[in-house]
């Protein structure tokens, strides 16, 4: 166990001959390497041999040893932690007693690879040696699943549908590279400074910071979760929350940040990327990167938007669903709602705030821990100000004590470190273009009703949907050729211009940007629409919407008007939109 001292010296004493039978580099013979010359170069304070070798000689050998001892990691199966590694270490000390800077200073017991979850065996044919698994998933799709395989002594699964999966991820990732590099100049310029920018730059920043601990403890499932899997859905988070566009300056700070984190599992997919860069030196040169001040609170605060996103969705699903049992013949189908309130509570209702408070000073009490439900049960039964409250109570600590595990201690908090009516104001193109509404306000519970208010808690807003009532018209293309065809649209009172073009474009998904419509009325409401359209003139006849126009709707006549530059006319049934 004690052979690796012998590699520290072996070049010297053998060259590149693995075998030994080669001459020596320094000329020495194999019979001249006694005892007393093996001690002197392995301890510090033996004396010089009596040998026919030049000391000049042993004192490069010893120098050589000195430089490499100890091992810095001995990594070996978990088969040969009783036996082989355990007198591994027993023998280190027993060889140098007072000097245990020659100890290792670390082992590294990796279990048994299975194959496809299963034990490989070449008599059943679940077999896969080194050569075929490259040549089928290539040298950086090979390490990529062994490495997602597992970390510590748990048996290592290689699935080979994952390999598969990896390198289409792989794949799909360079891929992304490329458009953003061809497409550069159409990425967002100058600060970046929106809310999701700044999220997007602290999740790299926390990124760079886990996968280096990852790297440092050697566990590289958990490394490739955080530095590649976790780091994928974060840019993806981004270009879908980022509505105004992604900022190129982050975009290459995230190719680059990427392509280094990923570097030591897919090295050779990742010099191809760092040469797309242009980079002047191989990747191998690069440092790693430094990441800058990771921001919790705003990246709590963006956790609060994914999950209010995800409760408004399944809500708006619910508000849809048709009814059931006895009265859903009698029912019919809701419509989708075009409008939806927000409310958000900066204190929790009073019951549930003496709740918390009890709670919080159980946790602060017993070091981390709360008390059997009993105990909280007996206590808040005793408060005369939850005597109504208690068939809620009760539940609402359980769920309580289900977020703590899951969340930790800020679920006791009796306000958020954020301001939740700032982030979804700031979030609120997002939202309204996510659940296909034409307009969604926020509001403070100091505005609802009290059943809202008891409904409504600080990070768990309560939505309320609605249909506002309008005047459906046409709107058509009088332009050739271009694939945007006349579309019946919903017009409701106090619409402003790039509303209905918002609507307009959910219906006509080859609209991608709002500032490239231009609104119309026609001047004459009623002939107009009925002219054929002139090629090259198709303003002609037409009076363009400007953005600070107002439509007002007259439901008993289902008559549309427009209120622009000081002057409200009636708009037919027909409006007219140009795509530049």
């Amino acid at each position: 166990t004690l052979f690796r001292s012998y590699y520290t010296v072996a070049h010297l004493l053998q060259g590149g001959n693995v075998n030994g039978q080669g001459p020596s580099p320094i000329g020495i013979w194999p019979d001249q390497m006694n005892k007393e010359v093996w001690d002197f170069v392995f301890f510090k304070d033996a004396p010089f041999p009596k040998t026919r070798i030049p000391r000049e000689k042993l004192e490069k050998l010893k120098e050589e040893f000195e430089f490499w001892y100890p091992v810095d990691l001995r990594a070996s199966g978990k088969d040969l932690v009783p036996n082989h590694l355990s007198y591994y270490l027993y023998n280190h000390v027993a060889m140098w007693p007072d000097d245990s800077g020659k100890w290792p200073r670390a082992v590294r017991a990796n279990g048994h690879l299975l194959l496809n979850s299963e034990k490989m065996s070449k008599s059943t044919g679940n077999f896969l040696t080194l050569n075929q698994a490259i040549r089928k998933f290539s040298a950086d799709g090979m390490r990529l699943a062994l490495a997602d395989a597992g970390d510590t002594v748990e048996d290592a699964n290689f699935v080979e549908a994952m390999a598969d999966a990896g390198i289409l991820r792989l794949y799909t990732w360079v891929e992304w590279v490329k458009e953003m590099l061809a497409n550069w100049d159409s990425l967002r310029s100058g600060t970046a400074t929106t809310f999701n920018d700044r999220v997007f730059a602290s999740e790299m920043n926390l990124g760079i910071v886990k996968t280096e601990q990852n790297y440092e403890k050697m566990m590289y499932k958990e490394a490739l979760k955080t530095g590649f899997f976790e780091f994928q859905a974060a840019k993806d988070k981004y270009r879908e929350l980022a509505i105004e566009g992604m900022h190129r300056d982050l975009v290459l700070q995230f190719i680059e940040t990427q392509t280094l984190l990923l570097a030591p599992i897919c090295p050779h997919l990742c010099e191809h990327i760092w040469m797309l860069l242009r980079k002047p030196d191989s990747i191998m040169k690069a440092a790693w990167p430094v990441a800058g001040p990771v921001d919790e609170v705003l990246m709590l605060s963006s956790q609060y938007l994914m999950e209010t996103a995800h409760e408004l969705r399944l809500r708006l699903k619910a508000y849809m669903a048709p009814a059931k049992g006895k009265k859903a013949a009698d029912k019919t189908p809701p419509k989708r709602p075009s409008h939806c309130t927000i409310y958000v509570a900066k204190n929790y209702p009073p019951w549930q705030h003496t709740a918390l408070s009890t709670l919080h000073k159980h946790y602060q009490a017993n070091e981390g821990l709360l008390p059997d439900n009993k105990i909280i049960a007996t206590e808040l039964n005793a408060l005369p100000e939850l005597k109504k409250y208690m068939k809620r109570v009760m539940p609402f600590v359980a769920m309580v004590k289900e977020n703590l595990e899951k969340k930790g201690p800020r679920v006791l908090d009796l306000v958020l470190e954020f301001d939740e009516q700032a982030v979804l104001m700031e979030n609120i193109v997002y939202l309204t273009s996510s659940l296909e509404l034409d307009e969604i306000e926020v509001k403070s519970t100091s505005e609802a009703d009290d059943k809202i208010k008891e409904d409504c808690c600080p990070g768990k807003p309560f939505s309320v949907f609605r249909t506002e009532p309008g005047v459906s018209l046409f709107l058509v293309n009088p332009q050739v050729s271009n694939g945007h065809f006349s579309a019946r649209v919903e017009i409701r009172q106090g619409d402003s211009r790039d509303t209905i073009v918002r609507r307009l474009m959910k219906m006509d998904r080859g609209i991608k940007d709002l500032s490239r419509v231009k609104l119309m009325r026609y001047d004459d409401p009623v002939l107009g629409p009925r002219r054929v359209p002139v090629l090259g003139k198709e303003n002609l006849g037409k009076t363009v919407v400007s953005e600070k126009a107002t439509f007002h709707i007259d439901l008993n006549e289902k008559k549309v008007h427009v209120a622009d530059n000081g002057l409200k006319v009636e708009v037919g049934d027909t409006l007219a939109y140009l795509i530049h």
